[in-house]
């Protein structure tokens, strides 16, 4: 039987890939058939990634995305490698849950350098030459904090919605390469960054953000699904979207 979104063949570069979503959707897409690049800072949890995934002919790239600068050089020495790259899904992120009056301009300068510049660099990066093939698909990682206010959230939101608006501009600039640039805004999900942020809450506080989740918090799986589909032939047709799974937060 023909899956839709066989990936079988297909070299994609995961950031943040040592836990969370880019951890699953490591795991999917090697079950989907690719070949998987494990992107992060952490070579323990990147190993451990790379010890789950289904298949062979993966491999770890530690690398701290801070270093913006050095990123297309980066990923030309991992194509040289490797093989061109088809798809790149930048799951890598910080969120900072920061009140306006304590909101420090080193804290801006970190959200946005990792979220904001790294997906710039990788974008840069991944059109270069060599590095990818004669098509491709880059799937960021935005979030409904880009779409709807949160207090606390300024920094995080200014760089999520600057993902949905990178999002756009990109792929009406590199449509003409054959790449397609899409992003994905989940609500909050179980991963160990969604979990430290009810943790901030109260009981109550907690209990109230679950129930604007109309169909309850998500899961890391659910998030990596939409991604896979952005990745595969299933968006052959599909550019410059948001494509929002939030359980609903945002039909409010």
């Amino acid at each position: 039987m023909m899956n839709p979104m066989d990936l079988t063949g297909q070299t994609i570069l995961v950031t943040g890939a040592s836990s969370g979503i880019g951890r699953e959707t490591a795991h999917l897409i090697s079950q989907l058939g690719a070949h998987v690049i494990l992107v992060g800072r952490n070579e323990e949890r990147l190993a451990e990634t790379l010890r789950s995934l289904d298949g062979n002919g993966h491999r770890a790239e530690p690398f701290d995305l801070s270093s913006i600068d050095e990123i297309p050089r980066w990923l030309k020495t991992i194509a040289a490698s490797s093989g061109p790259l088809h798809g790149l899904v930048h799951s890598a992120g910080i969120y900072k849950l920061r009140p306006l009056r304590v909101l420090g301009s080193q804290t801006v300068d970190d959200v946005m350098r990792i979220n904001v510049g790294a997906s710039i660099a990788l974008a840069k990066g991944f059109c270069q030459k060599g590095v990818r093939g004669s098509r491709g698909s880059i799937v960021f990682l935005s979030s409904v904090s880009g779409l709807a206010g949160q207090a606390g959230l300024a920094a995080y939101a200014a760089s999520k919605g600057a993902i949905t608006a990178l999002t756009r501009a990109l792929a009406v600039e590199l449509a003409g390469e054959h790449i397609r640039v899409n992003c994905v805004a989940p609500g909050v999900v179980t991963t160990e960054m969604g979990q430290g942020l009810v943790g901030m809450l109260t009981p109550d506080q907690g209990a109230a953000l679950e129930a604007m989740h109309l169909l309850g918090f998500g899961s890391a799986r659910d998030v990596s699904n939409a991604i896979a589909f952005l990745l595969a032939e299933t968006a052959r047709w599909i550019t410059g979207t948001v494509l929002v799974v939030d359980g609903g937060y945002t039909a409010h």
